[in-house]
């Protein structure tokens, strides 16, 4: 089993916080306001009133949960969901049984994985204030001791057990603090560890262990366009290719699995195609059979069962995944009925090769985990996971829209009508997702359902090239010197807005996280006239000095993406586009979010920024984090910036219609009642 990570459902927070389900205030500064905490930078945000408070905490009232991993000989598994300040690892013994909690860390801990054999103990990662230096950690179950087997110290990801469950195979920066090596060890005892080969790169990832236990089957990740296989002689520590660099040419492997009798591996590959294609790699001959070709969208994900006889795997179907199941025998697939409608992902076989774990999310259902018996066809529902007092059932569901941008190619997005009562043209938020190669999919909005229901905003997800999801031409044109291209997207969605009856072109706030805030700064200057206020969450203010100071294990990674900025006409190129350097044409208020632990955007990104922001006149509102990285995942500060963001867009994109409906009738809250 693999050690899961759920970084990326993480990120995928950035911009609503983390989820909730109590609301605790910080010692009144005022009787009417909330008081700083001491772990949060602030500058230049208003106390925020706890009328504020009380009208919007009832949208942080939810929560999700992620599938971990199957106990290996009872129906019972771990899940990843939180009860108080941070994500951690519970139990569950059946379908919507009791959440008992086994981890109790001020941070969260991003995965969890029962030991393959007899599930005594099971592996978990996290970090500490989001720094990303995950550790690997035993917890053993009846004890319940917890220990290091890592160093402390190092980067320590992608861990695969053996199938027998003897031993752990993982990477480590170890070394050198930028390469990901190799190592092995027995997690019984760490004095074990060792390391089992020396790479020369930071993408390198333990994707499987072998049947038998002789090899393990490692990606190297050099963009998400560019890849290479390799198997690793558990024995030795040799690795031999199993893919050839040709020059001008770029091809893509992700989700890797031995076949049962070791012939062969079952990956999704771009090979020959436009999208991420389930195909089968024949280890003898090196060639690849096409197993999906049929279908014309991207194979997310897959896992196959431990006899080797099963495959699931997901289909993102435009932005929407669905659920598919396989015999390796015959390479007949089918959708199963009966899975609840929604963006279905992380797929986990038990041991048993008939019960199929996995979660759904819809924009009226947080993450929730579901099983499949795949003899019977039976769906049972293990986690129920609470909305608040919110009529979630009645939350606005996306509209998947299209329009031209300034090159004659077709860009798409998920629109987001507010709630009815709300008439007239409306103000519109846009939030860019971060990547550059994520994409936006139609989930649960979360506290994000505020500003539709009471605030009557309506939101817009634009997936601008650059994003996955579309083929892999889409994928590469914002690469490189192509990077302004992307913000052209944007600024042809300002004119798809302009156009449209029911949405208010003069009031248009941008926001997003990661590459989703570089995106915000650079429309706050490129089309500064086109805005009424902006929200940077841990965005990148100048792509150079961003290569420059980001972590060294993933600089290089970066530069694939981005341009390689030690490059003198690429770094000329990057410079003239920096919002950084642009910063006079920021002329509507700016509201900046960091955490000061962010291995990826440095908290030096959103500093410059707001230090030259503020010197124009320009309002600009600054709030980072102590304890947190690349996005707050802490209750207590993702409380703090929804509520400060909230008095943000009342003042600066509302001004004073946020108390108003379209008509001019008094706003009310939504019903707490079904």
């Amino acid at each position: 089993m693999q050690v899961r990570n759920t970084k990326k459902f993480a990120i995928a927070m950035v911009i609503m916080g983390s989820t909730l389900t109590s609301l605790q205030f910080p010692a009144h500064a005022k009787d009417d306001t909330l008081a700083n905490p001491d772990n949060l930078i602030i500058e230049g945000v208003p106390p925020v009133p706890l009328s504020v408070v009380s009208g919007c905490e009832k949208y942080t009232h939810f929560r999700h949960a992620v599938i971990s991993s199957w106990h290996p000989t009872r129906k019972e598994m771990l899940i990843n969901t939180r009860f108080s300040d941070t994500q951690q690892i519970h139990h569950l013994k059946m379908p919507l049984g009791a959440r008992t909690q086994l981890t109790f860390y001020p941070d969260r801990v991003s995965s969890g994985s029962f030991e393959p054999s007899t599930g005594d103990y099971f592996l978990f990662n996290k970090d500490k204030g989001g720094d990303e230096f995950f550790q690997f950690y035993r917890y053993d179950t009846d004890s319940r001791n917890v220990t290091l087997i890592t160093d402390g110290k190092s980067r320590n990801t992608s861990g695969r057990f053996s199938k027998d469950g003897k031993f752990f195979v993982y990477n480590s920066t170890r070394r050198d603090g930028k390469n990901s090596d190799i190592y092995i060890v027995e997690p019984k005892n760490p004095k074990t560890d060792r390391l089992l080969a020396q790479v020369k790169g930071e993408g390198f990832s333990v994707s499987d262990v072998s049947f038998d236990g002789k090899w393990v089957a490692v990606n190297e990740y050099v963009s998400i366009n560019e890849s290479y296989l390799w198997l690793l002689d558990v024995t030795t520590g040799k690795m031999t290719a199993l893919t050839e660099r040709k020059p001008g040419e770029q091809t893509s492997y992700q989700n890797i699995r031995f076949s049962a009798d070791g012939k062969g591996l079952y990956v999704t590959t771009d090979s020959g195609s436009e999208f991420q294609t389930l195909c089968y790699l024949d280890l003898s001959t090196k060639q690849l059979k096409p197993l999906t070709s049929d279908i014309k969208w991207d194979v997310q994900e897959i896992d196959m069962t431990v006899d080797g006889k099963m495959i699931a795997f997901v289909v993102n179907e435009d932005g929407y995944g669905k659920l598919y199941l396989m015999e390796t025998s015959s390479g007949k697939y089918w959708a199963p009925k009966d899975i609840p409608l929604g963006e279905v992902s992380g797929v986990d076989w038990h041991k048993n090769c008939r019960d199929l774990a996995f979660q759904v999310q819809s924009s009226r259902m947080p993450n929730d985990v579901f099983s499949l018996d795949t003899k019977t066809g039976k769906v049972e529902r293990w986690t129920e996971c609470e909305t608040g007092p919110v009529a979630a059932s009645k939350f606005s569901e996306p509209e998947l829209i299209k329009w031209k941008t300034f090159d004659g190619k077709e860009i798409s997005g998920f629109y987001y009508k507010p709630n009815a009562k709300f008439t007239g043209p409306r103000p519109v938020i846009i939030v860019v997702h971060g990547g550059p190669e994520g994409q936006s999919r139609p989930g649960y909005m979360g506290r994000l359902n505020y500003y539709l229901d009471e605030l009557g905003c309506a939101l817009i997800f634009p997936n601008v090239r650059g994003s996955s999801g579309y083929g892999k031409t889409f994928l590469k044109l914002d690469n490189g010197f192509n990077r302004v291209d992307s913000y052209k997207d944007i600024n042809s969605l300002f004119d798809w807005i302009a156009k449209r009856n029911d949405l208010d072109s003069a009031r248009v706030m941008v926001t997003g996280g990661s590459y989703g805030g570089h995106m915000t700064l650079a429309i706050s200057t490129f089309y500064p006239e086109r805005i009424a206020c902006s929200v940077d969450v841990v965005g990148m203010s100048n792509l150079v000095t961003f290569l420059e100071h980001t972590q060294e294990y993933r600089r290089d990674l970066r530069r694939v993406e981005y341009g390689d900025e030690r490059d003198a006409k690429m770094r000329e190129f990057l410079q003239s586009i920096a919002p950084l350097n642009k910063v006079d044409k920021i002329s509507k208020p700016l509201f900046v979010v960091q955490g000061e632990n962010d291995p990826r955007v440095p908290a030096s990104e959103a500093r410059q920024i707001v230090d030259a922001t503020q010197k124009s006149g320009v309002p600009v509102w600054y709030l980072s984090a102590k304890d947190e990285g690349h996005g707050f995942a802490k209750k207590r500060n993702s409380d703090f910036q929804f509520y400060s963001t909230v008095l943000f867009v009342e003042k600066y994109l509302l001004g004073d219609k946020s108390s108003t409906s379209g008509s001019g009738s008094p706003v009310k809250e939504a019903s707490d009642k079904p």
